[in-house]
């Protein structure tokens, strides 16, 4: 009878002590949109010291993107993700407007380039041909 009680102890103890984490199911590119899709909700009995795990109502909340690659089966943590900013640039040819996803990296009077979220660098002239 006694064993019976400390076995039972012991399990209700150990569940209590566990802390829930998000976990990736898929491994998960640099730079990719965070989505609760790829994850799944588990319970572990320690973390890292520096890990403050991401919760899902974070991921729910807010738009994230990851700062590295993500391992399959790796608890989530909040430095491994940063809030999503549309990053996008426009140009105006006359009546026409474009709009790229991207960012400025380098501007002078014949041409613009643009890092795209793919990481490849596009040259674009203020005349509006590409090459």
């Amino acid at each position: 009878m006694m064993l019976k009680l400390s076995l039972f102890l012991f399990l209700l103890t150990t569940n209590a002590f566990s802390i829930s984490v998000l976990v990736s199911k898929q491994s998960i590119g640099f730079e990719q949109v965070l989505k609760a899709s790829k994850l799944r909700l588990m319970s572990v009995p320690e973390l890292k010291k520096a890990c403050i795990p991401l919760t899902l109502k974070q991921v729910q909340n807010n738009k994230y993107i990851t700062t590295h690659y993500i391992n399959k089966n790796s608890i989530i943590c909040q430095k491994d993700v940063k809030t999503y900013t549309k990053q996008s640039v426009v140009f105006k040819f006359g009546g026409l407007e474009i709009e790229k996803k991207g960012k400025i990296v380098f501007e002078n009077d014949e041409f613009i380039r643009i890092k795209k979220e793919d990481g490849t660098i596009e040259k674009i002239y203020k005349d509006g041909r590409l090459k």
